[in-house]
């Protein structure tokens, strides 16, 4: 069963380059690995540097797999550093 997943990030204006950037590696990297059938960052049109990751995998054991990834370990470490609060995670399946 695919499992659905959105996490919501939360950025100070200052940082928004930076965290585009990191984004970018996170995507480009995690877009590669089995299992991964959509990885999408959206940007909230109101609310400046409020970003939603957009996901879905094929299975939880996929995600479970992505969550050990060098990358995006990397991405946390570095990330936490400018966030301006914390990252709020929603997991699913899909029922209708």
């Amino acid at each position: 069963m695919n499992l659905h997943v959105v996490a919501l990030f939360k950025f100070n204006e200052n940082y928004l380059m930076e965290a585009v950037e990191l984004f970018q590696t996170l995507v480009r990297e995690t877009r590669k690995e089995e299992g991964c059938l959509q990885y999408d960052l959206i940007e909230d049109k109101d609310n400046k540097g409020t970003f939603f990751m957009v996901e879905l995998w094929e299975s939880e054991q996929h995600m479970n797999c992505h969550n050990g990834q060098d990358h995006l370990l990397d991405f946390r470490r570095d990330v936490s550093k400018i966030l301006e609060s914390s990252t709020q995670v929603y997991k699913g399946f899909k029922t209708l």
